[in-house]
């Protein structure tokens, strides 16, 4: 897999890079935003590079990592995970909402970092047979109130204005409101949405659902069920 390592750091690009090689991946290293969007833009000849993830330090030289990470969006739909040393709830919705897949907190262990670039390729590989298949001939749809999932399309609205979601973010979604009321384990959504029984994905999880509620203008839309897991509270259409 190709990776697009995008870090100031030299030393801490060149320790990550060897760790990341000896896993069979291929580092592509920016050092600064622009570097970073010119990595990802068409070459002259109209080819445009293909990475399986973007690993994203928001702490750049040049300009605002939050703001790469929004223009990356808009060039790409390849994976990107942040890395960042703000832990804080509110900074990483942040991130997910300009388009982020996942986040790594520092320090972070190298295992860790691992087993969240093969997560998030894995989604996006799902995702990506999932478009290649057409959309079914039903048009299948979610409808809860005023709330409206496109299953063909991974499209959602609310009130007939879409909402934007990330991968992740519409599998979450799509899932609990395959069966409105019902309580999800934690565990079971972290195995079906991240495919992975991974115990360090429950923060992630967490940090998804409250993105889900934000972006949705609906708080209670997704109940926590304390100790157990989440469940969808369809609202009054």
């Amino acid at each position: 897999m190709r990776l697009l390592l995008v870090e100031d750091d030299d030393h801490v690009a060149a320790a990550l890079s060897a760790i990341l090689a000896k896993h069979g991946f291929t580092v592509t290293h920016a050092r600064n935003g622009e570097e970073a969007l010119q990595a990802v833009l068409p070459t002259a000849q109209g080819e445009r590079p293909s990475y399986g993830v973007i690993l994203l330090d928001l702490g750049l030289p040049d300009q605002d990592g939050y703001q790469v990470c929004g223009r990356i969006r808009k060039l790409t739909t390849t994976p990107v995970i942040m890395v960042t040393a703000r832990g804080d709830v509110r900074s990483r919705i942040h991130g997910l909402n300009l388009g982020a897949d996942d986040y790594v907190v520092k320090p972070y262990d190298p295992g860790e970092l691992l087993a969240r670039i093969h997560a998030v390729s894995r989604r996006n590989a799902g995702a990506e047979e999932t478009a290649g298949g057409g959309a079914a001939a039903d048009g299948t749809q979610l409808r809860l109130g005023s709330v409206t999932i496109e299953l063909p399309t991974r499209r959602v609205s609310v009130d007939g204005e879409s909402v934007p979601l990330t991968r992740k973010e519409f599998d979450l979604l799509a899932l609990l409101a395959q069966r409105p009321g019902v309580v999800f384990r934690r565990e079971q959504i972290i195995s079906e949405v991240w495919r992975t029984s991974w115990e360090g994905t429950g923060r992630t999880l967490e940090v998804h659902v409250a993105s889900l509620r934000s972006k949705l203008r609906m708080p209670a839309l997704i109940e926590t069920v304390r100790g157990v897991g989440y469940r969808l509270v369809a609202p009054a259409a």
